[in-house]
């Protein structure tokens, strides 16, 4: 079993099936189609606690390499998933499903106030990660089934 960390405004989305899918760097082991993953809150802290029980199962990992650049307002300048690169509409579904939609996170999130999930996910992305080239694991996930 594999766990991850969320952050807190993250987790509302996560415990009512909305975001379903994480980007990770590279670790030695990530989840396995099939395989139950833990999601918590503030992992490594007193405050730890999961977000949803049970756990839900994981339905693909995939490679990602999503690219960034200071020279677009929206900082996401392109996203490879298993070697295909996303069209524009495509990148602003995927930040989405990845959590980043204005009406999920504006409310929460000050320093995201993008009018589209795309400028929100790119100001996570230069807040969290060095700008340039990001090579990673999408994991997806669906609740358990009884």
């Amino acid at each position: 079993m594999v766990a991850y960390s969320f952050k807190r405004f993250f987790e509302p989305q996560i415990a009512t099936g909305f975001k379903r899918q994480t980007v990770r760097g590279q670790r030695p082991r990530h989840a396995r189609p099939g395989e139950a993953v833990q999601l918590y809150i503030g992992m490594r802290t007193r405050f730890c606690r999961k977000i949803v029980d049970p756990d839900p199962i994981c339905t693909e990992t995939l490679p990602i390499v999503i690219e960034t650049s200071t020279l677009l307002d929206c900082i996401i300048a392109a996203i490879e998933i298993d070697g295909r690169r996303l069209h524009r509409d495509e990148i602003e579904e995927f930040a989405h499903a990845d959590g980043f939609a204005p009406e999920h996170i504006n409310d929460v999130a000050l320093d995201m106030q993008g009018k589209t999930a795309r400028e929100n996910m790119g100001a996570f992305w230069q807040a969290n990660h060095p700008i340039g080239l990001f090579t990673g694991e999408l994991i997806r996930w669906a609740p358990e089934v009884a």
